[in-house]
């Protein structure tokens, strides 16, 4: 099983125990605040199960039906998720205003702050567990998760507080305040997922500086006259580089080829960490379209 997979397994474990929590709580306390969080975390274990499901389907190998195999089901499992955070925000800021608005106090303090403590305490261990498989894996649908429950960890640990200060102060205005500025932050946050699926799906190519590397390996072969129609892109941690190699006529297919080779096996130097797929045309003339991307040397 791939890392990626068993994180969504530990979020959703994570979703589930803290689910169970605290609707034990709700029903021995009966605080509204309690149930609320009960069912953020049923929305929270939802989620999780649909990223598992997108990155069970994500690697499966390619076939007759998907010859590129089904990577871009996690852009999906992204956009779904951004959707979920961005409702949520949006929805916790309705709920701020009426509080303001209709002058609610805020009922079962201390059964909220226990249940705080617990969520903020098992959500950081899951946020700094999904981070650490993020940097490892470059994963979008790993690093959406991790956004999503960093963001209940915020809350969480922002509402804890609050609790505090209202406890002391009986200003319960400064509950609705707070939820409305993590509302705000929420959604603000959740426009780096949009970013990074819209990115995926239109096959963002590679960053200026590795474009320009890939082409001084080429150009640092002698034999090539020209090359053009290079396009590159990134899915996850694969890199991906076509180019057309322009040679004249005269030259052996296997010079041609040799030459082909070298360029193949260095352009993946430029960045050891992540696999390459490198597709190399051979040309024996400059056939490029005029609306082509050319490079020429």
């Amino acid at each position: 099983m791939s890392l990626q997979r068993t994180a969504t397994i530990v979020s959703s474990g994570t979703a589930f125990l803290l689910l169970v929590i605290k609707f034990v709580v709700w029903i021995m306390s009966g605080s509204i605040a309690v149930l609320s969080s009960a069912i953020d975390s049923s929305l929270d274990l939802f989620v999780s199960l649909f990223n598992y499901f997108a990155i069970h389907n994500s690697e499966k190998d390619a076939d007759v039906k998907f010859n590129y195999g089904r990577w871009k089901v996690e852009a999906l499992a992204a956009l779904f998720e951004w959707l979920v955070i961005t409702g949520s925000g949006i929805y916790i800021f309705y709920e701020a205003v009426m509080k303001i608005i209709n002058k609610e106090e805020v009922a079962y303090i201390w059964e909220s702050v226990w249940i705080m403590i617990v969520s903020v305490v098992i959500t950081g261990w899951l946020v700094y567990f999904l981070s650490s498989v993020a940097k490892k894996t470059n994963n979008i649908v790993i690093k959406s998760d991790a956004l999503h429950y960093r963001t209940d960890l915020y809350s969480n640990a922002w509402i804890l507080f609050w609790l505090a200060v209202i406890y002391f102060t009986k200003f319960y205005i400064i509950d609705a305040i707070i939820w409305i500025w993590i509302s705000i932050y929420i959604i603000y946050s959740a426009w780096e997922l949009i970013h990074k699926w819209y990115v995926l799906l239109l096959d963002w190519a590679l960053e200026e500086a590795e474009v320009q590397k890939i082409i001084e390996i080429i150009n640092s072969q002698k034999q090539v006259n020209a090359f053009h129609e290079l396009r590159t892109r990134q899915i996850w941690n694969i890199k991906y580089v076509e180019v057309h190699l322009v040679f004249t006529p005269e030259i052996l297919l296997i010079d041609a080829h040799r030459i082909g080779d070298h360029i193949e096996y260095s352009i993946p130097k430029i960045d050891e960490k992540c696999e390459w797929m490198v597709m190399i045309h051979l040309d024996p003339y400059d056939d490029s379209p005029q609306d082509s991307i050319k490079f020429d040397k």
